[in-house]
């Protein structure tokens, strides 16, 4: 039995780590519309949602049953069988979820959870039908129907979150505004009523379904009397909400929001803390049956799993401390977050995503059924309704940290009440929608509402849309795929397999903290970029900056290109090439930091706008030079033309010193934001075209006479335009603001 103690220790250790891996991926279901509203201080948020993780621990019974008996059917595996199973599910936990926590992406615990028991049993069920021990079917191992109905009911939370969290945010906002205020104070109560309710319901459904506080008794006696509940609750709410509206000035949306960060937290705990520990607590439960049992682990068969248990409330305690250590802890779990919040955002940031082609045919599919309905509906009624809901009468102000929220209260009060009322809805008829899935949609459904996803970031936030769901469903084929090998590989090998799979696991864990602290850095860098332009002359500075940065690239690009055509290095030309596409990026990153730039001026400073102008021409050209230079190198050398002779080589030597000095120089002027002698600067640019022109003649003599073939000549004359091309234009971007 040495070995099967040993596995329990490497279960619950790998217990802790899938708690923190897990809460990091899971924190963004209760944490998106507190944080991205900005109802309070990160502090109280993160106290709030701590204390509904503690207080939903005491009501989880979850995935426990799941664990047990909801995927496989126990009586066919034997006690050394289950506790492969649950090994490798839980190695295969950490390292999925730790991948998604790495790039930010949420995605459901439930689901990996469920795939990777599913996956772990297939495999060992594989191995006994093959073997042909007792004569029975792959199928009769596992319990099809369930697994059927939650692979349903992940459909189902996707599908109806996004139909209601669009329609309840639309009817909303075209009740309420953008301007939210006035008209709060008339129907702002029964608002609050509907909303507290459907929390509410949701605390008491999500609870009283599996709490270890709860007697049977009360739990069926709240299950049976649901009506009576809901009526209650809405009349007792509305009443209180508009006594606080009518004699107070208390913001009653700040208080929606935290009971429902609360919420959501406490139903994450009450229904996802097992996610995390049931494998091990079931590998547990089968030790204590085959130890009671006295016999061969090889022979004792697991029926006893089917069997109810309740967990240990102060096992799912000391876990819920964990939790929440990790929430406070968790970089990860701001990732997360920040993916959902910024995929929701109602004004301008940085987007995370890049755009794809599905994405760009959906939005051009939407453009035209939008036209289409436009051609229906009479103007006069569109005309309502984008007076009534106009995104740009948000007045988003900057909280208490200097950041603006990403969208405002009343919409972070919709995710909260739409989301808790869904899953209360599903859990009742027990259908086994997913938390993650019913957040997301209705974070997103409700921000396409809120006209967020303008014709200027709908195809990026279409393409982060579409590359979570396509995770979710990426989660569900690498969790039981990667589950199915590591439990064959840990059947045949033994304890070098799961040697190697702990070893494998740490050593990866620990190489995507690297690289998610770079990917983070980088983002937001861009961010802090962002908000200092968004601030008027400090974010002129920071575009000077970007400039003298990209003005060093294209001369470090230009240098080594050269170098690389006289040395006849294809690789490094083809690097180059992917390089100058990057300055390309930069550019287009810096258009768009101008444009933010001009917006933030005021009326009477509009004359500087065709200075931003010619600033974006003279960049674009700069960028087109160098991206041709790169191009037509690596095609020249690609096609195994001759490299430049000597002569060809010593001339450019001279035109490279000559060019990198104006680079250097400007690079210089822009970063220290000084533009004066730029006479100086003037006449070097003079003296490089005075030597292109001069090169370029005795190259036209060589040519004539045959010394040098007119591939080699072309290859030779357009570099030293490219070259004189891109240091005109350099020069003429400091003198635009000497001006």
């Amino acid at each position: 039995m040495e070995l099967y103690i040993f596995i329990l220790v490497v279960l619950f250790g790998t217990a802790l780590a899938d708690l923190i891996v897990g809460v990091s991926n899971d924190a963004v279901n209760f944490l998106n519309s507190a944080i991205g509203s900005k109802v309070a201080s990160r502090k109280i948020i993160m106290i709030i949602a701590a204390l509904g993780v503690l207080f939903g621990t005491t009501f989880s019974s979850g995935m426990m049953e799941v664990a047990r008996k909801g995927i496989f059917n126990p009586e066919y595996y034997v006690m050394h069988e289950v506790m492969i199973i649950f090994l490798a599910v839980m190695l295969t936990d950490i390292l999925l979820l730790d991948l998604y926590n790495t790039f930010g992406l949420p995605t459901s615990t439930t689901v990996s959870i469920v795939f990777e028991i599913f996956g772990g049993a297939v495999a060992i069920a594989a191995v006994k039908v093959w073997g042909n021990s007792e004569g029975l079917s792959l199928l009769s191992h596992i319990n099809t129907k369930n697994v059927i109905t939650i692979i349903s009911g992940i459909g189902l939370s996707v599908v109806f979150a996004f139909i209601f969290g669009s329609l309840i945010q639309f009817i909303t906002r075209l009740i309420f505004t953008f301007e939210y205020q006035k008209t709060f104070k008339r129907y702002g109560s029964i608002y609050c009523g509907i909303a507290l309710t459907a929390i509410t319901f949701f605390i008491m459904i999500k609870g009283a379904k599996g709490s270890s506080l709860i007697t049977p008794e009360t739990r069926d006696y709240i299950l049976s009397h649901q009506k009576e509940f809901l009526a209650f609750s809405f009349i007792g709410w509305t009443i209180v909400w508009q006594m606080i509206i009518t004699f107070t000035k208390i913001n009653v949306l700040k208080i929606i929001v935290l009971i429902g960060t609360f919420a959501l937290a406490l139903a994450f705990a009450a229904n996802d803390l097992v996610n995390f520990i049931g494998a091990p607590l079931g590998a547990l439960t089968a030790f204590k049956i085959g130890n009671a049992a006295g016999t061969d682990p090889f022979v004792t068969t697991m029926e006893a799993l089917a069997n109810p248990v309740r967990a240990n409330t102060w096992i799912l305690l000391v876990a819920g401390l964990v939790m929440v250590v990790t929430l406070w802890k968790s970089k990860k779990a701001r990732s997360v977050t920040k993916t959902e919040v910024s995929l929701g955002r109602q004004d301008i940031g940085v987007e995370r995503f890049e755009s794809s082609v599905l994405a760009r045919g959906i939005v051009r599919m939407m453009i035209s059924l939008s036209d289409i309905i436009r051609k229906i509906i009479p103007s006069s009624v569109q005309d309502k309704i984008s007076e009534r809901i106009n995104p740009e009468k948000a007045d988003l102000k900057p909280a208490a940290d200097g950041e603006v929220p990403a969208f405002d209260m009343l919409r972070a009060a919709v995710n909260l009440m739409v989301a808790s009322a869904l899953v209360s809805f599903g859990t009742s008829l027990k259908l086994p929608l997913s938390t993650t899935f019913v957040t997301f949609m209705v974070a997103m459904s409700t921000s396409l509402s809120d006209k967020s996803w303008g014709r200027e970031s709908a195809v990026y936030r279409v393409t982060g849309v579409l590359t979570v769901l396509g995770g979710w469903f990426f989660t569900a084929f690498m969790a039981f795929s990667t589950c199915f090998l590591f439990s064959l590989f840990i059947y045949f090998v033994k304890l070098p397999a799961i040697l190697i799979l702990v070893a494998a696991a740490a050593f990866i864990v620990y190489r995507s903290a690297k690289i998610h602290r770079r990917r983070e850095k980088d983002f937001t860098s861009k961010e802090k970029r962002l908000y200092t332009i968004l601030a008027g002359d400090s974010g002129l500075t920071s575009v000077l900056q970007e400039m003298a940065a990209l003005v060093t690239d294209v001369n470090e690009i230009s240098q080594k290109g050269i170098d690389a055509m006289n040395q006849g290095r294809r690789k490094k030309l083809r690097n180059l090439s992917k390089d100058a596409r990057g300055v390309s990026e930069s550019v287009d990153s810096i258009t768009e930091d101008l444009f933010r730039l001009m917006k933030s001026y005021p009326d009477e400073d509009m004359e500087m706008g065709p200075c931003f102008a010619k600033n974006i021409g003279f960049l674009q050209v700069i960028s087109t030079n160098l991206n041709s230079l790169a191009t037509k190198g690596y095609s020249h050398i690609d096609n195994n033309h001759k490299t430049f002779d000597d002569v060809q080589r010593e001339e450019l030597s001279e035109v490279q010193k000559k060019f990198e000095e104006i680079m250097l120089t400007s690079s210089k002027k822009l970063r220290e934001g000084q533009f004066t002698r730029l006479d100086e600067l003037t006449e070097k640019l003079t003296e490089l075209k005075d030597l292109i022109s001069k090169y370029d003649r005795t190259q036209m003599k060589r040519l004539k006479s045959g010394v040098t073939k007119s591939r080699l000549s072309l290859l030779f004359v357009s570099t030293m335009s490219k070259i004189e091309r891109i240091a005109e234009n350099t020069v003429n971007l400091l003198k635009l603001y000497d001006k």
